[in-house]
């Protein structure tokens, strides 16, 4: 019974941790939202272009400022491969 106790409060002490964690961050501009070389925001360019653009830029502007650089160039590849077969959908292609 001692050891469930401790169990639960290490859980809460946990849990209180985590929750202080993340009422220390922003969500909405994250860091790596705004740690560029360049200095500019990511969404400053990227407003100004359709989705899959954008949200490939994004990916691709950001992956080095992240722990995997590989994901979110994947993610940039998935966006770019949707953006290309809407465009040869729509009878833009080579």
């Amino acid at each position: 019974m001692q050891n469930d106790t401790a169990n639960k409060d290490q859980h809460l002490k946990n849990f209180e941790d985590r929750i202080g964690t993340m009422e220390n961050k922003d969500h909405i501009n994250p860091d790596h939202y705004k740690s560029h070389p360049s200095g500019i925001e990511c969404i400053r360019v990227t407003e100004h272009m359709g989705f899959n653009l954008g949200n490939a830029v994004k990916y691709i502007w950001r992956c080095d400022l992240k722990q995997s650089a590989v994901d979110d160039l994947r993610k940039a590849r998935w966006y770019l491969d949707r953006e290309i077969a809407k465009r040869v959908k729509a009878g833009d292609s080579e």
